[in-house]
């Protein structure tokens, strides 16, 4: 199983999409973790939204297609609509 998801940063008010093939609580772990790149400006990432895949190249096609919108709102939108 893979994943498409989108974390949030209170601290910073951003959110990350992402995919992954590994379990989401592991993932979330490296990006908890001290390393380079994005989310290591901030400790609070929770998960948000995930969204599931049978193959790594669907789940990173729908987190292309989800960056490629560059609008807060339609996250904000999906994210609503998915805890309904």
């Amino acid at each position: 199983m893979c994943f498409c998801y989108i974390l949030f940063s209170q601290s910073l008010n951003k959110y990350y999409i992402g995919h992954s093939c590994e379990d989401l609580n592991e993932r979330l772990r490296k990006h908890l973790s001290d390393h380079k790149g994005f989310t290591s400006k901030a400790k609070d990432w929770i998960i948000i939204h995930r969204e599931n895949y049978n193959s790594k190249s669907e789940a990173y096609k729908r987190e292309k297609e989800i960056k490629a919108w560059k609008s807060k709102s339609k996250i904000l939108q999906l994210i609503k609509n998915s805890a309904e």
